[in-house]
């Protein structure tokens, strides 16, 4: 073609207020800030739809990949990142054949988990046997008060095999501040074990010692600002320590990582890397170092229990693939892929698999590692992160003016703001404000917990608690103890009495199905009665323990007294939804009820005791 025409130059662009005058039309009177501006938990709103006007103050747009600050990622060539699984060593002989069997199968970043009382010279050389150190990503832990001895024992071992200390990428972790989240612990005697374990490793440039495991705040329920503004607030009381005992700035900053988690709110959890990494980058320059490069925030991310379910398990791989998605797109160094039965069992070779596949579908077939930042310029993405990265920093100034990290944990000023979004986000999910797929939502009614119980977090150290600390309860745990005690006493039947509109009674129906299969409930479910008796007494032939009458709103005035009057007390009654009449049918003695305004899990605890469970 020897013209070049523009496409769509014949259609003039709207403008923003056009765009909101049309939607002003389709709300039809309502309130545009109620309906459709979304109040987030992170502490700000989030509009309907964005323009590239929305850009115009944010400096993040102008970012490169692999450039301070970073907000783009740390490599301007790829998006690659390792694909990690951990192995709690026991016996180093049979960890050391795991690891080079998950080598074969798409593995490159080993995270071994060392009890202390076998940290020795003979554990690391059974564990490394046959491993090519050099071309995989190698990360050791143990219990912080062995820290010192495990990274000197395995720069031995690294020097005696004549490595070159360029080329090996490897951490040995160290983080005793997350004791204190975790056990209350005073760790202050054991906090100057970090500068000599960074000055050991300081001719390895890919080493990493400093350890910040937010994930710890992800697990407990935190909101993704918290885990971001406390991520800093962390790492600079280290830094500051660091530098603090005669550390090189770049050296201190260099030998940091961060091991955060992902949750499923898929896009901000991609801002909230790009958000990390762009603060982080601001924190270390103040510190003032050499190289801009040192300012590179390095992130495993591993994606949350705090999620994930006993029961209908298998929806926790849909939960990890997104955050996996996340992680990847988001620019990390490292990702784990937390197995489906975790909650519940110690992950099988097949559930690992799949936590292995999950990261190589999108990394193979998906090709996430191919291109950097995929997100930059997404008018929704770079606000998002632009927003966080203000929430975050308010955070972390408030902390800061509480004397650190270190200080507000000994307050327990940390302790109870996590603390207090864990009970917070319990009582969202007992009223399905917040949704887990399976468990306080459309939960399958025919699972058995089949004797699957919740595995009990194992403790790293004996301790007396100095300190307040997290309060971890998985989000489902609520949902699941009730539906197990009622597993293990005995399982009421409900019958849906269906009458009346058909559209109303279906919803209805359907509704109360899931309702009380949340508490393991046997439900039974109806096409629909002529008569209440005749749905009374197929309810009671069914051995119903509850009748749900199911109808339109209109209808109840003229079908739930009856229906009550003649079941006459030989099961629970319930009436779904919250009718115009529902005064009239208090008086009649109808008591319960069940609607989208309902406490679900106190509801069934209620219906529980009234049924002797």
């Amino acid at each position: 073609m020897s013209n070049k025409e523009k496409l769509f130059a014949e259609f003039t662009a709207p403008t923003t207020q056009e765009w909101l005058d049309k939607i002003e039309v389709d709300l039809k009177g309502a309130d545009f800030q109620k309906r459709l501006v979304w109040r987030t938990n992170e502490g700000f709103n989030v509009q309907p739809f964005y323009r590239r006007e929305d850009l115009a103050s944010l400096k993040t747009p102008d970012s490169l990949p692999g450039e301070f600050p970073f907000v783009r990622g740390n490599k301007k060539n790829s998006n690659e990142w390792y694909v990690r699984q951990n192995i709690a060593v026991q016996d180093p002989v049979e960890a050391n054949k795991k690891a080079l069997d998950i080598l074969n199968k798409g593995i490159d970043s080993l995270g071994f988990r060392i009890p202390k009382n076998i940290v020795s010279k003979e554990t690391i050389e059974a564990l490394l046997k046959d491993i090519h150190c050099e071309i995989v990503d190698l990360n050791f832990r143990t219990c912080n008060h062995h820290a010192l001895e495990l990274a000197q024992i395995v720069d031995e071992y690294f020097t005696k095999k004549g490595y070159d200390k360029t080329k090996l990428s490897f951490t040995v972790g160290f983080d005793p501040i997350e004791m204190i989240l975790k056990k209350g612990k005073d760790i202050t005697p054991i906090l100057a074990d970090g500068p000599k374990i960074v000055e050991l490793l300081k001719n390895y440039p890919k080493a990493h010692v400093t350890t910040v495991h937010t994930e710890t705040l992800n697990n407990a329920g935190a909101y993704i600002v918290q885990e971001l503004g406390y991520a800093l607030a962390w790492g600079n009381e280290y830094m500051q320590q660091l530098v603090d005992a005669g550390v090189d700035v770049d050296l201190a900053a260099r030998q940091m990582k961060f091991y955060m988690g992902v949750s499923e709110n898929y896009f901000m959890e991609i801002a909230k890397f790009r958000a990390a990494r762009l603060l982080w980058a601001q924190i270390v320059k103040q510190h003032g170092p050499q190289d801009e490069n040192s300012a590179k925030m390095t992130i495993n991310a591993t994606t949350s229990t705090y999620n994930q379910t006993l029961y209908d398990s298998y929806v926790n791989m849909l939960r990890s693939q997104t955050e996996a998605m996340s992680a990847a797109l988001g620019g990390v160094h490292s990702l784990v892929v937390t197995p489906f039965d975790t909650p519940y069992e110690k992950p099988t070779d097949f559930s690992e698999r799949i936590a292995r596949n999950q990261q190589l579908l999108i990394k193979e077939e998906s090709h996430f590692d191919r291109i950097v930042d995929p997100s930059a310029g997404s008018y929704y993405i770079e606000h998002l992160t632009d927003a966080l990265a203000q929430e975050g920093w308010k955070l972390f100034l408030k902390i800061e003016e509480e004397g650190g990290f270190l200080e507000a944990l000994k307050k327990g000023v940390v302790q109870d703001d996590i603390n207090a979004t864990n009970v917070k986000r319990h009582g969202d999910a007992a009223k399905r404000k917040e949704f887990l797929l399976g468990t306080n939502q459309f939960p399958n009614f025919t699972e058995k917990s089949e004797g699957k119980r919740a595995v009990a977090t194992a403790a790293c150290c004996d301790s007396v608690a100095t300190y307040k600390k997290l309060e971890t309860t998985r989000l489902a745990a609520d949902f699941e103890d009730l539906r197990i005690h009622t597993e293990e006493t005995r399982v009421p039947v409900a019958f849906m009495l269906t009458i009346g509109n058909l559209a109303m009674r279906q919803a209805r129906a359907q509704f109360s199905c899931n309702f009380l299969a949340c508490a393991g409930y046997k439900v039974i479910d109806n096409l629909g009665f002529k008569t209440v008796e005749e749905g009374v007494d197929a309810a009671l032939k069914a051995g119903a323990d509850i009748v749900v009458i199911c109808s339109s709103d209109d209808e109840y005035a003229e079908y739930a007294i009856p229906a009550f009057k003649y079941l006459n007390g030989r099961a629970m009654f319930v009436v779904a939804g919250a009718p115009a009449c529902m005064e009239d049918l208090k008086a009649a003695g109808i008591e319960n009820f069940v609607h989208v305004k309902c406490n679900v899990l106190e509801t069934l605890k209620e219906y529980n005791q009234k049924l002797g469970i």
